[in-house]
C-alpha cells in the first residue's frame, strides 16, 4: 500500500513538472515574433533549392526570427511572411538582414534586391552604400555595386501605360481608316438628296 502511494506521488509530481514546463515554453514562444519562410525556384535536378538563414540551410516552412540574415542563391528567391506585420520577397543572389517587431520591418541589404509585398507601415531598408530608403507595398530596393536604386512602377511614370494607350489609339485609328476606305462602302462628304419637310 505504501508503494502505491509513492507511485501516485511520483506520477503527480512528474505531471505537474510537465505542465509547468509546457506553459513556460508557450510563454517564452509568445514573447518573440516570428516569420515563416517560403522558398521558390528549382535546382537542375528539380529539387526545391535551399536558402541560408544565419548561415544554416533553410527550406520552406522554417521560422525566422528578428535579426536574422537571409541569403539566397542564384536559382532561388525567398518570401518572408510575418503575418499582419508584412511580407517581403528577397530576390536571387541577395543578402538581407531583417529586423521586425509588432511596429514594423526594417533591414540591411548587403547585395541583391528586396521587394515589399505587403506591410502595415513603410519598410526601412539600409543599403550597403549607406543610404536609407522607405519602401511602400510593391516597391523594391536593389544594390548594384556602389549605387542603390528604388524601383518605381513604370505605370506610375506613364512609361508602360503610355505605350499601351498609344497602341490602342493607333489601332483604333487604323481600323477607322480601313473601314472608311474599304470598297467605297462608306462615303465621306459625298452627295445626297435632302428632302425638306415644309414642302
Amino acid at each position: 500500500m505504501n508503494s502505491k502511494l509513492w507511485i501516485h506521488k511520483a506520477l503527480s509530481t512528474c505531471l505537474v513538472v510537465a505542465i509547468i514546463a509546457t506553459y513556460s515554453m508557450v510563454a517564452l514562444a509568445n514573447g518573440k515574433v516570428a516569420g515563416e519562410l517560403l522558398v521558390t525556384g528549382s535546382n537542375i535536378n528539380g529539387e526545391t533549392p535551399v536558402v541560408t538563414v544565419n548561415g544554416e540551410s533553410a527550406k520552406t516552412g522554417r521560422s525566422v526570427f528578428s535579426s536574422s540574415t537571409i541569403a539566397t542563391p542564384e536559382n532561388a528567391s525567398a518570401i518572408l511572411n510575418m503575418g499582419k506585420i508584412g511580407k517581403i520577397q528577397i530576390a536571387p543572389n541577395s543578402v538581407f538582414t531583417v529586423t521586425f517587431n509588432e511596429n514594423g520591418i526594417k533591414g540591411d541589404l548587403t547585395s541583391g534586391k528586396v521587394t515589399v509585398l505587403g506591410a502595415s507601415s513603410a519598410v526601412a531598408v539600409h543599403t550597403a552604400n549607406g543610404e536609407n530608403v522607405a519602401l511602400a507595398m510593391g516597391e523594391s530596393a536593389t544594390v548594384a555595386g556602389k549605387n542603390q536604386t528604388k524601383d518605381d512602377d513604370d505605370d506610375s511614370k506613364g512609361g508602360a501605360a503610355w505605350w499601351w494607350w498609344g497602341l490602342i489609339v493607333v489601332g483604333a485609328g487604323a481600323g477607322i481608316v480601313y473601314a472608311a476606305t474599304r470598297d467605297n462602302e462608306l462615303s465621306l462628304g459625298g452627295s445626297s438628296t435632302v428632302v425638306s419637310p415644309n414642302r
